[in-house]
């Protein structure tokens, strides 16, 4: 079974054939239905049926991809759990890139108020493969949906931060977001000045995390994780919390949108594998899988 499965709210689910009769519900239920060619004489499909949502309009369900051959008859390749998220995290253009295992795809980010490149599950495959087939890609102006699934979480206090603090720190974040596009397009000052601004930083941590706890100076984080690529573990503001309940499991799901890193997503998480309990301003500490949701322009 698939591991954020417990994410969704379906924990209980232990053996193949409870998992089997769950996607056949979801292929002959589904609430969207996706299709495009896939060459020859196949048809790619993609079926999703949601199992709870909050009043945002953010969901969570299961996607069945498969294969329709020549004579209609539906062949299932893999299913995988989601979220799916109502907020816009980045407006940076996304490169695309197919798994060699099957029909699904990861999406490339470079995103610099991140610092890393982001790498996340592609949840929308069929309109990708439908533009790729169409010979449009690259497409520009899109934009992109983030959204991650967590089988394990704290929740942690915030810093105490006054309103010139908040104000010098959005400054902070500002000028840096400045200084790394410069450096990404080759401007020598800039990357001095990052250099320069790293190295303070480090000697600064260095010096006070001696009597100072680490996240009372680290206010949030988002780092890779593990061996695979689009998991991660991150330190982040929760800016809404909301508690569902799964339609037919009626496991609680805790349903935030965190802000890390001055990126906004959403995040779903079993009520039984979080450590705490959430509230508006308190940050979120855990370790995530990755999702996206490309909009593509109409």
């Amino acid at each position: 079974m698939h591991k954020y499965m417990r994410s969704i709210g379906f924990s209980k689910i232990t053996d193949r054939k409870e998992l089997q009769k769950l996607i056949t519900d979801v292929i002959l239920e589904g609430t969207d239905r996706s299709y495009t060619s896939s060459g020859e004489d196949g048809l790619l499909a993609e079926f999703c049926r949601d199992f709870a949502e909050d009043s945002s309009g953010a969901s969570i369900g299961i996607a069945v991809c498969g294969e329709f051959d020549s004579e209609d008859k539906f062949t299932y390749d893999y299913y995988f759990p989601y979220l799916r998220g109502v907020h816009l995290s980045s407006e940076e253009d996304v490169s695309v890139e197919r798994h060699a295992a099957q029909e699904s795809y990861a999406g490339v980010c470079d995103d610099v108020r991140i610092g890393v490149s982001l790498i996340f599950y592609l949840q929308n495959m069929i309109p990708y493969v439908r533009a790729k087939n169409s010979d449009v890609l690259p497409v520009r102006g899109t934009t992109l949906t983030l959204s991650a699934l967590s089988t394990e979480g704290m929740i942690m206090m915030p810093i105490n931060k006054s309103e010139k603090d908040l104000i010098r720190n959005k400054q902070v974040s500002t000028n840096r977001s400045q200084l790394l596009n410069a450096a990404r397009r080759g401007d020598e000052n800039a990357i001095e000045s990052l250099t320069l601004e790293d190295m303070d930083t480090y000697t600064t941590i260095s010096r006070r995390i001696q009597k100072e706890d680490l996240f009372s100076l680290v206010d949030t984080y988002f780092m890779p994780y593990g061996v695979e690529c689009d998991q991660y573990s991150i330190l982040g503001e929760i800016v809404e919390c909301s508690l569902i309940r799964n339609k037919l499991s009626q496991e609680e799901i805790f349903l935030m949108t965190i802000s890390c890193n001055d990126v906004v997503f959403d995040l779903c998480i079993n009520r039984e594998d979080i450590y705490g309990e959430p509230a508006v301003g308190r940050r979120f500490k855990g370790n995530i899988w990755m999702q996206g949701y490309i909009n593509f322009p109409d």
